[in-house]
């Protein structure tokens, strides 16, 4: 199936989002929503993905997506979904596969994209979470080329969970990667392992020189944070001027959190949740020298992809935060004031599936992945 529909925004003279989706006779779908603020069109614009995970949008609007169990697919704004040769063997395993996808700030002119994925090791049993960059050639057989991977998980392990993993470049061309504690929570506490840690690389791979732990003398020098249980959500917030992500909690204790440099998140040392059979994480919720959460979820809503929406399409909806529920099927809209939390809505609730990932795109409409097979890709416009 093939994308359809358009929107087309002008303004001096610059086309903005500009879009056409071919039509297709087997498009069936556009259901109606009332939320807090508005009322939706939610449009099926693709489906029959194979667990699809993480999306990124080209200049053009086109968009690539990736599916866990190792394909990459570029959608045109004309004609029918293509899959992207070269991309690397991935362990294909739990909650492993390819999984985000970026593009690089100035692909108009190298044509740079970026995956994370499941690397496997040379023995073939065990796997961590690693980040390619290749460009990506965009002739009618589409092909990523001289790709070559700039970061790899150290302590690599034969868990299958808890990999991460998002991509977000920064205004200053930084880019962080979310690494999960791979399932052995205590890994996230030390300093000299990639689990349960955020990274952060310049585009081509090195160290940035104001990188907290540069002299590698008290954690490696890529670390900007650790004590992350799972964090598969995270995004760039301008307001603050740095990094959030969202993380998966164990029974409880989901957390959004404002990531700042060289800062210990806690986990499992303190958490608002509880193990799955009942006892005590940790020491509590609070401990010195640990950061507390900005929001957290206590039943786990399960959190995976989010997004903070600056565009206009939505005017009540800018500066929120829209965050990908795989338990609850739902989508989560949080309404910030002075960068807190002060309103939670919960929309779509049982109607999609499993939210895998969520994102601002095209005419700056909300688009979203359902981690199904098949999994779908759908968009939120005014109705």
């Amino acid at each position: 199936m093939s994308l359809i529909s358009a929107v087309v925004r002008i303004s001096a003279g610059m086309s903005i989002g500009v879009v056409f989706y071919t039509a297709s006779s087997a498009f069936s779908e556009t259901r109606i929503f009332k939320t807090e603020h508005y009322e939706v069109a939610i449009d099926r614009l693709l489906d029959n993905l194979d667990h699809p995970w993480g999306m990124a949008f080209l200049p053009d609007n086109s968009i690539l997506v990736t599916e866990r169990s190792g394909n990459l697919l570029l959608i045109p704004t004309e004609g029918e979904r293509r899959n992207v040769s070269g991309i690397p063997k991935v362990w294909d395993e739990g909650q492993g596969g390819l999984l985000d996808v970026a593009v690089h700030p100035n692909f108009f002119t190298n044509q740079l994209v970026y995956l994370s994925f499941s690397q496997p090791a040379r023995d073939g049993r065990t796997a961590g979470t690693a980040l390619i960059m290749g460009e990506l050639d965009l002739s009618t057989s589409p092909k990523l080329r001289d790709t070559r991977v700039i970061f790899s998980q150290n302590k690599k392990t034969d868990s299958s969970r808890h990999f991460g993993s998002r991509i977000v470049i920064a205004p200053d061309n930084s880019l962080f990667l979310t690494i999960g504690d791979r399932g052995q929570s205590n890994r996230a506490q030390d300093p000299f392992d990639h689990a349960g840690s955020v990274v952060r690389l310049s585009l081509d791979g090195s160290v940035p020189r104001d990188n907290p732990f540069l002299s590698g003398s008290k954690a490696l020098r890529e670390i900007w944070s650790i004590g992350h249980r799972n964090p598969q959500g995270a995004f760039w917030n301008p307001s603050t001027d740095s990094l959030w992500t969202v993380s998966h909690g164990a029974k409880g204790g989901d957390e959004v959190n404002r990531i700042g440099a060289g800062k210990n998140y806690g986990w499992p040392i303190i958490s608002f949740g509880e193990n799955y059979w009942g006892t005590k994480i940790g020491e509590g919720t609070h401990k010195e020298g640990m950061e507390q959460p900005t929001y957290y979820w206590d039943p786990s809503i399960a959190p995976s992809g989010s997004v903070y929406y600056e565009g206009n399409t939505f005017p009540k909806w800018r500066e929120n935060i829209f965050v990908g529920a795989l338990k609850f099927e739902l989508i989560v809209r949080l309404e910030l004031r002075n960068n807190k939390v002060i309103n939670e809505e919960r929309l779509f609730k049982n109607n999609f599936g499993r939210i895998r990932d969520v994102r601002s795109g095209p005419g700056e409409y909300l688009y979203f992945l359902t981690d199904e097979n098949p999994g779908q890709l759908y968009r939120i416009r005014p109705n």
